[in-house]
């Protein structure tokens, strides 16, 4: 029983130990299937790694061949542009040493004449020095005088004849002085006459405004000045507020200025609200006014001496004439005085009346526009007649009144002694105002003949004038500058006495309406 469980154990322990020996067999066999397996899959990996690198270093090599052919190509083209590069190089110094060459060879011919040209030159110059010395013999034996008294009778002739021409700059500087002095001393007796004729210039030239009270003369000036300073500037008037009670003084040679500057003046007042805009306005207004009162006058005159047909251009020019004095004379009266008398005397002569009355009353229309046109006011009477009238006979008169032209027609002494016989009655002019007037219209005239200048205003008697500038076209230097220029003009061509002084005013606005 033991010995059979022995066995029995022995069995189980054998069959145990085979079962771990076929176990270990089969896991042998399993692990030599799974490695057989791997390796096979490692080859086929191996083999495909192989022929992608394979591949891929055929990829790097062929692109290593086409950069490198490309480096190639680069640097052959690089090589054949710096070799073409120094081929002209070379052929440019080539043709450089050449052109040296050439002008070494031109430069040592050159050397050569000028040394041969030395040469001939110093043979003639010899030559001259052996004429000039025989010459010289040849005149001392001659003359018989040596260089020496040659050279001091010369400097005796010479010093006769600068005592000759000293002594006559000194006739002529004393010509001058005496000139000079004669300047002066009419210099000194106009100012002398103008200061005795300074009550008829003052009933000329200046007007009296009368004020409700002086409080308003504080509002006329304005904050700082600026209200008078608009109105002198939109007027071109001198406005002067005084000690006179109850009144300011309105001062400008120009008559028709001054009435616009009074009309204004006399508005604003009435109406209180004065500063600059309202001053502007009220000036524009009034000067529509005495445009206004021109056409009538104008009218007014032709109808008085009974001259029918004129056009509007001609009775507006006419009208300006009311504005105007000559010597003292209002020359729209003399204007219709002389045509009076023109028709009087060609009704005597048997000649056309109504004619001669036109050419009477049309013979100084060029008066209102002469200090705006160069010319006479006779040349500048018949180019306007000849514009707007159709009857040349008359141009042709006006034109010849004055005896600026040959007087050929018997309407232009019929013209011209009217007018003689309007301006010599007693008591018809005074040359001393008219002389005035001119002087003040010429300094005008003088300032509006630069450019840039928009207006100019002859104030305080003809010793002050003021100009407005363009400020787009006059900066602040150019202002200086041209006040210089025309206080220079001025003293080259006018005659006054004591100074004038030139001030020019350049003024920007900034004008903008909200909507």
């Amino acid at each position: 029983m033991a010995l059979s469980n022995v066995f029995i154990g022995l069995g189980i322990l054998g069959a145990f130990v085979i079962g771990l020996v076929a176990g270990g067999i089969g896991i042998t066999v399993f692990r030599g299937a799974l490695l057989g397996r791997r390796q096979r899959i490692a080859e086929r990996k191996a083999v495909r790694i192989e022929a992608e690198a394979r591949s891929a270093a055929k990829n790097i090599v062929d692109e290593a061949k086409a950069e490198a052919e490309k480096v190639k190509n680069t640097a052959e083209n690089e090589y054949r542009q710096r070799r073409g590069e120094l081929q002209r190089q070379e052929n440019r110094l080539t043709q450089k040493i050449d052109s040296m060459d050439r002008k070494m060879e031109n430069l040592e011919s050159r050397d050569r004449n000028l040394n041969n040209r030395e040469k001939e030159i110093e043979t003639m110059r010899a030559t001259v020095n052996e004429i000039r010395n025989g010459q010289l013999k040849k005149l001392e034996e001659i003359s018989q005088l040596t260089s020496a008294d040659a050279k001091k009778l010369l400097l005796e002739n010479m010093e006769v004849e600068m005592k000759e021409e000293t002594g006559r700059r000194l006739r002529d500087w004393e010509a001058t002085l005496k000139q000079l002095a004669n300047e002066k001393s009419q210099e000194i007796l106009v100012q002398a006459i103008q200061r005795q004729a300074s009550e008829i210039v003052s009933e000329t030239t200046v007007s009296v405004v009368p004020i409700p009270n002086d409080e308003m003369k504080g509002r006329l000036i304005g904050r700082e000045g600026r209200n008078i300073r608009a109105l002198e500037q939109a007027t071109g008037v001198d406005l002067i507020i005084d000690d006179t009670p109850e009144a300011v003084t309105l001062s400008s040679f120009d008559p028709v200025r001054r009435e616009v500057a009074r009309l204004a003046l006399t508005r604003l007042i009435i109406n209180g609200r004065i500063h600059p805009a309202r001053i502007e306005e009220v000036v524009n207004k009034a000067k529509e006014e005495v445009d206004a009162t021109i056409f009538s006058a104008g009218e007014q005159a032709a109808i008085q001496v009974g001259v029918q047909g004129l056009r509007p251009e001609i009775i507006k020019v006419l009208g300006r004439l009311k504005y105007r004095t000559s010597y003292g004379q209002n020359v729209l009266n003399h204007s219709i005085e002389s045509a009076f008398m023109a028709g009087i005397i060609a009704g005597e002569l048997g000649s056309n009346v109504t004619i001669a009355k036109k050419a009477g009353l049309l013979h100084d229309i060029g008066k209102a526009i002469d200090r705006e046109v160069e010319g006479s006011h006779a040349a500048i009477g018949a180019e306007l007649m000849q514009r707007w009238d159709k009857a040349p006979e008359i141009a042709q008169a006006i034109g010849e009144h004055h005896n600026e032209a040959p007087t050929t027609s018997i309407l232009g002494y019929i013209v011209s002694a009217a007018d003689a016989i309007s301006g010599a009655r007693p008591g018809a002019r005074r040359e001393s105002v008219e002389n005035y007037i001119k002087r003040l219209e010429t300094l005008e005239s003088i300032a509006n003949s630069f450019k840039g200048v928009e207006k100019s205003f002859a104030i305080q008697a003809g010793r002050e004038i003021r100009i407005l500038v363009k400020p787009e076209e006059i900066n602040d230097l150019d202002s200086v500058r041209l006040a210089r220029d025309i206080v220079k003009k001025i003293e080259e061509g006018m005659e006054y006495p004591g100074q004038i002084k030139v001030t020019v005013i350049r003024e920007i606005r900034a004008v903008d309406f909200a909507k």
